[in-house]
C-alpha cells in the first residue's frame, strides 16, 4: 500500500517545495516508485510553467499525467482563492482527492505539497486545512526560522490537530541569517511540538534538494 505525507509550512516561502523535494529523494532509497503532487499551485512562467511543481517532478521517479501531479494549475500569484476566482474556475477538493487516489496506485510513497500556510484559503468557504482533512495523510511541517515563528509553528500545529491529523514531524530551515538566538527558537520548538525533528537545514541560498540532508523519516 502506498505511503503518503502532506507537506505544509508556517507561511509561504519558507521552505516547502525544498523539503519535499528534499523528502522525496530520501524515500527513492528505499521505494522503488515516489510521486511528488502540488494539488494547487498559483503563479507561473511565461511559457505556463511553475517551478514547485517543476521541482517535484524533477524529484519525482515516476512520470504522470499533469492532472495528477498539479491538478489545479493557475497563473496568477496570489492565494489560490483570489487567482482561482480570478480565472473563472473553482478548486474542487472532492477532484483532488480522486487524483491522489490515482497517484496512489502508482506509486510507493506520495509527498503532497501544499500551497502557503496551512489555511491558506482555496475557496471561499474552505482552505487548505479542508483538503488536507480529506487527504487524511499525515502532517509534516515546515518551519522557517525567522522572528515571529514560534508563534505561527505553535498555532499551525494546534490547527493540524483540530483536524485530526498527526504531525509526523518538523523540518527547522533557517531562512533568516540575522536571526537572533536561533538555538533558543530551535530547543523550543523541540521541546513543544511534540514531533520529531526530521532536518535541520542551515542557511543556504541556491541549496540543491538532492543534498539537503534529513535527520530521519517521518514515519
Amino acid at each position: 500500500m502506498s505511503r503518503g505525507w502532506f507537506v505544509t509550512g508556517t507561511d509561504t516561502g519558507v521552505g516547502k517545495t525544498l523539503a519535499s523535494c528534499a523528502l522525496l529523494h530520501a524515500l527513492r532509497a528505499a521505494h522503488p516508485r515516489c510521486i511528488g503532487m502540488k494539488p494547487v499551485a498559483a503563479g507561473t512562467d511565461t511559457q505556463g510553467h511553475n517551478e514547485d511543481v517543476l521541482a517535484l517532478r524533477a524529484a519525482s521517479n515516476v512520470a504522470v499525467p499533469a492532472t495528477l501531479d498539479n491538478p489545479v494549475l493557475l497563473a496568477e500569484p496570489l492565494s489560490p482563492h483570489i487567482a482561482a476566482a480570478r480565472a473563472g474556475r473553482s478548486i474542487e477538493i472532492k477532484a483532488i482527492v480522486r487524483a491522489y487516489g490515482e497517484l496512489a496506485s502508482q506509486a510507493d510513497a506520495v509527498v503532497v505539497e501544499g500551497a502557503g500556510g496551512f489555511l491558506v484559503p482555496l475557496s471561499p468557504n474552505e482552505t487548505g486545512a479542508d483538503l488536507a482533512a480529506a487527504l487524511g495523510l499525515p502532517v509534516i511541517l515546515v518551519v522557517g526560522l525567522r522572528l515571529g515563528c514560534l508563534n505561527h509553528a505553535l498555532l499551525t500545529r494546534d490547527a493540524i490537530q483540530a483536524r485530526g491529523l498527526r504531525l509526523a514531524g518538523w523540518i527547522a530551515n533557517r531562512i533568516d541569517p540575522t536571526m537572533a538566538e536561533q538555538e533558543a527558537n530551535l530547543a523550543y520548538l523541540r521541546e513543544q511540538l511534540g514531533a520529531p525533528l526530521l532536518a535541520d537545514w542551515p542557511w543556504q541560498p541556491g541549496a540543491e534538494t538532492r543534498g539537503l540532508r534529513l535527520l530521519q523519516l517521518p514515519d
